[in-house]
This record gives C-alpha cells, structure tokens and sequence, in this order.
C-alpha cells in the first residue's frame, strides 16, 4: 500500500425501495475513515424507478464524502452488483447491505486486514438484531447472523453483505456478478467461489463488524427455510458445475444421507427448539442441493414479487 498517494475506498450499497437506506447511508457518514484514505459511496438502485434518488440526495448534505447515485433497473440484484463494480474508480470496493450499519472501526479493520494478509477479499461478520418480537429460540440460536464457512482452512466462497475487494488484483478485475442468477440469488456465493476457484485468496477479519436488525417478516420458520433451500441450491449447482455425471450422482447420494442425518437429529432434539431447528434448517439445506443436483429450477429470491424490503444478501 502506498502512503505518498491518497487511497480510495469506494463503498457499494445495491438498494431496492428501502427506506433502511437513509440510516445506512449516515452509519456510514460516522466511519472512521483509515489513514491517508478517501471515501467514495456507490448506491445502485435496482427498482424500475429511480426510487431511492430523492431519499440519497437528502442524506448528501449529512454525508462528508463523495455519494454517486446510479439508477440500474431490472430487479436483478446481479445488475446493481455489476455496477458497484463498474463505477468504482478505488483501489478497494466494500460492499455493505441497505440496511446494515457498520461499526466506527468496519472500514479501518478491513483495510487494516486486506493489507497485513495481501488476500484478494476480505469478509467480515453480520451479527443480526433481533426484536423482542422475534421467537426466543430464533434469538438464542441466532440463525441470521452471516459468516464465511472455513473448509479445511480455507475460506473459498463469500458475501457481499459485508466484504472489501482489491481492486487491483487479477483475480477480482474484469469478475462480475451472473445476471442468470440476480433473481434467484446465490450470485455472490458464485463469485466468491470462482474467483477462488482461479486463485484468490479471501480472509476474514472478525473485528470489521456489521450489525443487520432482522425485520418482522424475516423472523419466522418458513423464512429461514426458504433461505436455506435456496443456499443448498446454490451449493448444489456449483457442485454439479464441476462435477462430470457420475460424480455429481454421487453427490445426491452424500447430500440425501446428510439429509437423513440431520432429519433423525432434529427429531432426536425434539424437546431442544435451538438444535430441533437448528437441524431440521440444515436438512432442509440438503434438499436444496438435491434439488439443484438433479435439475430442478432455483426459486427465485428477488423481484417484484418480493417487494418492498426484500433481503439483499446474496447467500
């Protein structure tokens, strides 16, 4: 990292008829901003309206750093990625979700994080806020809250709900995001994998923390299970991707005997609703990558049927 030149971090938030926005946008405006860097704030609308224009130029005047409002319609969360992408003129590119809120130091450690380990990306954690509303076991159990999945040492997919690209690096310049899947999500599952996949490397910093209040109508059973068929989905295509017939057969095999495990231990913990359904999600994360296995088509996650306040995480 040079010092004899100023280092910019664009931020890029895709946005879709949120009125979270606004208070996301001022977390960001009391960032501690890293030594000798400049921010730059990307906000990619990706209703077919330019809905959120009029509520981005209000919080400007709050904001002390540069915001560039781009209208990408088409209800393809992959188009508003893209052009966070395309508009960032910074050495990094971090991603936070529209209604998140960064702590003081989010931007400070994952700089700080990038720069010690060289990696390519670098994720943090999403620690979800539950209401009072939100049932005791989902709260105990804390079943929204994001981290990367480490396998065998090694973190090899991400999300963009909370992450700090370098833009420099080969294995990030000319990635984008698949527009096949912008309404069925998973396609930041899918762009992290393939560009560890071509070598990247991607970190993690525990301390860039962002924190994600969980809204009412994501705090029920029906919700987690949609998102856990959909992630198994993800997996499931990007296995049968790299796998030549037979072996992606196999691969039904091993994910229906997951299945069956994780099934007769949820029923085993019946009288535990945490680890009952904690189980029974990951069961029904198996099925999801049968389902992808054996050709069914991905449900889709965004769109104008899933609006107003639709999830913008990817995963």
């Amino acid at each position: 990292m040079t010092k004899t030149a100023a280092l910019q971090i664009d931020i890029g938030i895709c946005t879709y008829r949120r009125p979270a926005l606004k208070a996301a946008l001022l977390s960001i405006a009391a960032l501690a901003v890293p030594a000798g860097a400049r921010i730059r704030v990307i906000v990619a609308d990706n209703d077919s309206v330019p809905s959120a224009k009029a509520l981005v130029e209000s919080a400007r005047a709050m904001i002390p750093h540069d915001v560039i409002y781009v209208h990408c319609p088409a209800s393809n969360i992959s188009i508003a990625r893209n052009a966070c992408l395309d508009h960032a003129t910074g050495d990094f590119l971090a991603f936070i979700d529209d209604d998140e809120h960064p702590t003081e130091n989010w931007l400070v450690e994952l700089v700080a994080a990038i720069s010690h380990t060289e990696a390519d990306v670098v994720l943090g954690p999403s620690i979800s806020v539950y209401s009072e509303r939100a049932p005791s076991w989902m709260r105990d159990g804390d079943f929204h809250s994001t981290l990367p999945v480490w396998v065998k040492g090694e973190i090899r997919t991400g999300h963009t709900c909370n992450a700090l690209l370098r833009l420099s690096s080969p294995y990030v310049k000319n990635r984008r995001f698949n527009l096949a899947l912008g309404r069925c999500g998973g396609e930041d599952t899918e762009f992290f994998h393939r560009l560890y996949q071509a070598g990247g490397c991607i970190a993690f910093s525990s301390a860039a923390i962002v924190f994600d209040p969980v809204p009412d109508n994501r705090t029920s059973l029906s919700w987690l299970a949609k998102r856990k068929f959909r992630g198994g989905q993800t997996h499931g295509r990007l296995l049968r991707q790299r796998s030549q017939a037979l072996s992606y057969m196999g691969e039904v095999v091993v994910a229906l005997a997951k299945f069956s495990f994780c099934a007769a231990a949820s029923a085993v913990s019946i009288l535990s609703p945490v680890p009952r359904y904690r189980y029974a999600l990951r069961a029904i994360l198996h099925l999801g990558v049968v389902s992808a296995l054996v050709g069914m088509r991905e449900i889709e996650q965004y769109g104008e049927a899933h609006s107003p306040g639709r999830s913008s995480h990817g995963t």
